[in-house]
């Protein structure tokens, strides 16, 4: 049989050897990409037209495209995740080649990998055809390696030098890069290690993807600043002129967040949620720098505001910001994920005087009604050992319980027994209860092996060894084991020293101290300090610093800088953030501070003894606390 002149079996033949029609990433997507019910709100077989803004920077993504880099700034639930796992699907099903992918931490790849990346492999027959059931034998399938003809996909931790380090990856996916430490175990930059990678690649391809977090520290930012920075702009349903959505034009009745709609910055009409799909199919990247076209790199900023209808409404974004306009730090939060922008901090400290005028009469040495645990913040200097303990309520609210001096030759010993004193003593609460303090952290950048040997001789439940790191963004990271020596000697069992992210921390404190006194009957703010009647010397060092902007490598960097000699009272109040952060305050829910104000004897308002365990005693409550960072 022939057919125009060809035998069937020729045709066969020359259509089995034809190389398949290009595809760009979007493209693979819409044809062959299935969302799986565990991890995707709408299974099903994917449509780029959902989240049409997603095209323009995975069709980047593709070969075909002449990007190196591609950079996305963005807000939460729009899809950016998905757009990369997209990509890694393309990359082994279509143009297959060394793979890496690096979440902040290996923990958070390995979950990723369950979560997204196997049901990406197990709903798509293509990519299971290619990467081999983990069950069978030598299949190449493990959490964080999935072998595929032609090519591997490695994933892992921006904490892990190793991972970052362990093969030359032509395409290299970065997510969340504000997330990532400033330094890991030593080696430098997790990015740069990442990207160092790719240098034996002419084709290579890196995306990078993140929510942003600090101005002159976000990572994304800075990247973004150096593309040609494309918006997606949007018509008005009724004056059909283009712009990019804006916080500052999303309007509501006065206390009726809920009836949010937009208000078009041309015409002025108002914009309702159910004409936010045609907007979006309608929209189209426009490049605000394109002058740095010619670099090869990318850049996309996106906020929530563009988030498909039923995922993210704009009346969603205006209750957010009513509960959170109040709260510093949940503004953060809100200016972060929400808009998809930078947090600009203000630079100068907080009025020293202020704070000494608002002192509160409760006496030094004892604890308010309100607060339910101490923690205690050590600072170590050549002459003298300097700490603070502090006490903690709901809300990160704090009382300063005391402030004393030891003076003493800290490489000696003598000095030291005031702190195995402190932790002994009691302190007496409003209630008649005595208090002790539920942990101690001590820093050790100054006498260190002093410090090493006396949190040797404490127990791991009252004690923690910390080290101040500027660049880490999260309060507390993993710990770390170090070696003690003793006259040269290296001793036999170590001491866990607890990286801590100061920079971090002094961001958060000083938003806190620039909280106003509340009028009366109002509700005291979320991280209010009180204080007792110190002198002005405490308050003139819990300010000694403030932010200073440099320029370094022809980008913004935030830097913390001393504007007075001595500094000691906002180290211990840091340390003492970060000791209950290691006790818990950050994840502690409702019923956690209502079982505690029982055990202590306090009365609450939400809940009566009949509704609460108290089986579950102190010493249990608080040993479950230290079993989950042991």
């Amino acid at each position: 049989m022939r057919i125009n002149g060809e035998s069937v079996h020729d045709l066969a033949f020359f259509s089995g050897i034809e190389p398949d029609p290009e595809l760009t990433v979007s493209e693979w997507a819409d044809k062959y990409r299935k969302l799986s019910q565990k991890a995707s709100s709408e299974p099903g077989t994917w449509r780029t037209a959902r989240t049409p803004y997603l095209r323009e920077i995975m069709d980047e993504l593709s070969p075909y495209s002449s990007s190196k880099e591609i950079v996305f700034m963005k807000g939460a639930q729009i899809g950016g995740t998905e757009a990369g796992n997209n990509w890694i699907g393309f990359v082994i099903d279509y143009a297959p080649g060394p793979m890496l992918a690096v979440q902040p931490t290996v923990e958070m790849a390995k979950r990723n990998s369950k979560q997204r990346i196997e049901p990406l492999i197990e709903e798509s027959s293509r990519l299971r055809s290619k990467v081999r059931n983990p069950r069978s034998r030598d299949s190449g399938n493990t959490i964080l390696s999935k072998e595929f003809p032609g090519g591997v996909l490695v994933m892992t931790g921006a904490n892990s030098a190793v991972g970052l380090r362990s093969l030359p990856a032509k395409n290299v996916f970065l997510d969340e890069v504000d997330a990532y430490p400033g330094d890991v175990d030593g080696e430098g930059d997790p990015v740069a290690l990442a990207k160092a990678r790719t240098r034996t690649f002419a084709r290579k391809k890196i995306f990078m993807v993140s929510t942003p977090t600090i101005e002159g520290r976000s990572r994304i930012e800075s990247a973004y600043e150096n593309t040609d920075m494309r918006k997606y702009h949007v018509p008005c349903p009724e004056c059909n002129e283009y712009q990019s959505l804006k916080w500052s034009q999303v309007k509501w009745p006065k206390g009726e967040p809920e009836k949010a709609y937009y208000s078009c910055e041309i015409c002025g009409h108002e914009i309702y949620e159910h004409k936010k799909s045609w907007m979006l199919e309608h929209g189209k990247w426009i490049a605000e720098n394109p002058g740095n076209s010619g670099k090869n790199i990318a850049g996309f900023h996106l906020s929530s505001l563009y988030s498909p209808v039923g995922w993210f409404s704009w009346a969603d974004a205006a209750i957010l910001f009513q509960e959170a306009k109040q709260n510093q730090e949940k503004l953060r939060v809100f200016v972060n994920t929400v808009l998809g922008e930078t947090w600009k901090e203000r630079g100068e400290s907080p009025d020293w005087r202020r704070l000494y005028e608002r002192r509160e009469t409760y006496k030094i040495g004892t604890v308010p009604k309100n607060v339910v645990f101490l923690t205690a913040g050590a600072d170590v200097q050549k002459d003298r050992i300097e700490v603070e303990v502090v006490g903690w309520a709901e809300k990160k609210i704090s009382w300063s319980i005391d402030y004393r001096v030891y003076m003493g030759d800290t490489s000696s010993d003598e000095v030291w027994f005031n702190l195995d004193h402190l932790l002994n003593e009691s302190f007496m609460h409003e209630t008649g209860v005595n208090l002790q303090i539920r942990m101690l952290a001590v820093d050790s950048g100054y006498n260190t092996q002093m410090v090493y040997d006396w949190v040797r001789r404490q127990p791991l439940s009252k004690v923690m060894c910390v080290k101040g790191n500027a660049r880490q963004q999260i309060i507390l990271a993993h710990p770390k084991s170090v070696d003690v020596t003793k006259r040269g000697k290296t001793l036999r069992r170590g001491v866990r020293l607890w990286p801590v992210g100061v920079d971090t921390l002094k961001h958060e404190i000083y938003g806190y101290l620039r909280q106003p006194k509340p009028l009366e009957g109002e509700s005291t703010p979320f991280g209010y300090c009180h204080f007792p009647e110190y002198g002005e010397e405490y308050f003139m060092q819990l300010t000694a610093e403030e932010i200073v902007i440099r320029i370094h490598k022809g980008f913004k960097k935030l830097e913390w800088q001393k504007i007075r000699d001595r500094n000691e009272a906002l180290d211990c109040r840091v340390y003492n953030r970060a000791a209950a952060a290691f006790i818990g305050i950050d994840r502690f829910a409702d019923i956690d501070w209502q079982r505690m104000r029982m055990e202590l004897g306090v009365k609450t308002k939400q809940v009566s003894s009949e509704n609460i365990d108290t089986s579950k005693k102190t010493d249990g409550f608080w040993k479950q606390r230290k079993d989950f960072w042991s």
